[in-house]
């Protein structure tokens, strides 16, 4: 079962449902999609689209996805039974998808050049050894 993240970029919606990314834009315009500007990102199109229930609904009705034979369907995000509750790994999970290639990328080399302790360090977490 495929699962669309809780924001995409146009062209990452686009290349889901195999449109174009005109089509996506106009849909936002037209369907009035909540949206927010991708940061970093110089023009009015550089946008990320909340995926909510209208988005998720409107997507299932597109030709393009009713067409589809293969098992992709758009699912709510699965929340493990007694976890509704805000956890940190669920919150460091939502910064990680909401960053930029970029930002991954850089975040990457960091963790490359300084390792878990230099993150945790620069994060203020002081790490305490028990004995």
């Amino acid at each position: 079962m495929m699962k669309l993240a809780s924001k995409m970029t146009t062209e990452e919606l686009a290349d889901f449902i195999g449109v174009a990314k005109q089509t996506v834009n106009r849909w936002i315009r037209e369907q009035g999609w909540q949206t927010e500007n991708l940061p970093g990102v110089k023009g009015g199109r550089a946008r990320l689209i909340h995926i909510n229930k209208d988005v998720r609904n409107f997507i299932m009705k597109t030709p393009t996805m009713r067409q589809r034979t293969t098992s992709y369907s758009i699912a709510e995000p699965s929340v493990p039974y007694g976890a509704a509750e805000s956890t940190p790994l669920r919150e460091i999970m939502k910064v990680l998808n909401n960053m930029t290639p970029d930002e991954q990328h850089q975040l990457a080399l960091l963790l490359a050049r300084e390792g878990i302790c230099g993150f945790l360090n620069r994060l203020g977490i002081a790490q305490t050894v028990e004995e």
